[in-house]
């Protein structure tokens, strides 16, 4: 949101807006541009007759006052992705969507445009190296790319975001059942992506990863009026520990790893087509990617050792993830500290689903926070139920001191080079995740 509120201003829009709570980076960049709101919270009084647009994201409740005020005098209220797709209408929208791998596809195919002066709007949902800020809107851009989102719009809109976008050129990563408070069971879950497959404009096109059984069957199925394009994963090796991507046309060696990231560039690769560029300069853009913030970030190095911070937090990334470590760095001891911290990831009945994620790893940590539990009105949580979950030896920790400095105790004696992956959406209770390290000082 704060986001578009800095694209709104720059193209000579009078923006105001409020939040109970504003954090970093989101705090700077607003009082930069002269939008930070005098105080936190919510003033009705606020709200007036002369506002054109009230623009409400998912974090505002249905009683929200300032919501209530506008509703009262009838003012025009849309939900993010509806005035995103307002603002886009008379453009060329490519919206990318899936389970798990959009905001990094969105992302490579953002740097690549960006990498060649391809003039593009934007919206996208991580930060990237090179850029002040993720929305991007202008008039005379005949593309915008989306990062779609399968949540719900606003608290008075409950449609997926991905639904409203209407794209011409769309694809889709994956489906893995994930959001189980809204999607209630797996079945919901990926009818929200069949919807998501009619709001596709006629003549249109679609990239899909046909290796996903769910998802190939949802478009083989259908009647569709639009170009169909699937694609699967390059064949790839390993040299000199980079991963080499091995095209007809070429081997291309990429900063990022992990099989599933060579799937998302050959997406990327096809989306970008789509847009007009060529294979020989994606190919030279992709190999300088470094990937886009807390996916796959490397936050400390140490010798050999290294740690990494990435977003992961539903089953499927966090396996991908595990995996992605494994293959990158075979001889190295793997180690995986995980934040349970979404709704999903907290509720028992959904746990199961995280059977054996961890086992490409050597060792593995699990946190959560029972303050999370109590606050997201879940059935309280144990130690036990999240091991007999996860189906493998892990520690369970609802402390992050703790969790850390064991961590620290278990490799203080391990002589082979140690990589640890730190996965969360969260921050694991308020911890700079940035000063972590793999072993202790003394170690």
């Amino acid at each position: 949101m704060h986001n578009l509120a800095l694209a709104l201003h720059d193209q000579g829009h009078t923006v105001t807006g409020s939040d109970d709570e504003i954090f970093e980076p989101s705090r700077t960049r607003l009082k930069r541009a002269g939008l930070l709101p005098e105080k936190e919270g919510w003033n009705p009084a606020t709200i007036s007759e002369d506002i054109d647009i009230v623009i409400l994201g998912m974090h505002a409740r249905k009683n929200n006052p300032e919501l209530k005020r506008a509703q009262d005098l009838g003012l025009k209220i849309l939900s993010y992705p509806e005035y995103i797709y307002e603002a886009s209408k008379d453009k060329t929208r490519v919206v990318i969507g899936g389970s798990h791998g959009k905001t990094t596809i969105t992302s490579m195919i953002l740097h690549v445009c960006h990498y060649h002066n391809v003039e593009i709007d934007y919206l996208v949902g991580a930060q990237l190296e090179g850029f002040d800020r993720m929305v991007h809107l202008t008039s005379e851009n005949e593309f915008i790319l989306i990062e779609g989102d399968e949540y719900l719009s606003s608290p008075i809109d409950r449609r997926p975001k991905f639904h409203l976008y209407k794209p011409n050129i769309a694809l889709i990563s994956g489906i893995a059942w994930d959001h189980i408070n809204v999607f209630p069971t797996e079945s919901d879950y990926v009818d929200q992506f069949a919807a998501f497959l009619n709001t596709i404009e006629p003549g249109g096109a679609l990239i899909y990863f046909s290796e996903d059984e769910t998802l190939h069957k949802l478009v083989r199925d259908g009647k569709f009026f639009f170009k169909q394009f699937p694609y699967t994963t390059p064949s790839w090796h390993l040299e000199d520990e980079q991963i080499h991507i091995e095209f007809p046309e070429y081997d291309v060696p990429i900063q990022v790893f992990g099989e599933h990231n060579v799937s998302n560039i050959e997406g990327a690769r096809l989306i970008c087509n789509q847009i007009g560029i060529q294979n020989d300069d994606f190919y030279e853009a992709i190999s300088e990617f470094k990937g886009a913030q807390r996916r796959m970030q490397l936050i400390h190095t140490s010798g050999l050792d290294r740690v990494y911070l990435d977003f992961a937090h539903a089953p499927s990334k966090v396996k991908a993830t595990a995996r992605a470590l494994r293959e990158r760095f075979p001889s190295h001891h793997v180690m995986v500290a995980l934040e349970l911290h979404t709704f999903s990831s907290l509720n028992p009945d959904f746990l199961p689903q995280y059977k054996g994620a961890l086992s490409d790893s050597d060792e593995a940590w699990v946190f959560f926070n029972p303050e999370a539990v109590a606050h997201k009105k879940l059935p309280p949580l144990s130690i036990t139920d999240v091991q007999e979950s996860f189906g493998q030896d892990v520690r369970v920790f609802t402390n992050p001191e703790l969790l850390f400095s064991d961590i620290h105790h278990h490799t203080s004696d391990i002589e082979k080079p140690v990589v640890l992956v730190i996965m969360s959406s969260g921050n694991f209770a308020g911890t700079d995740l940035k000063t972590v390290t793999a072993r202790s000082e003394e170690a």
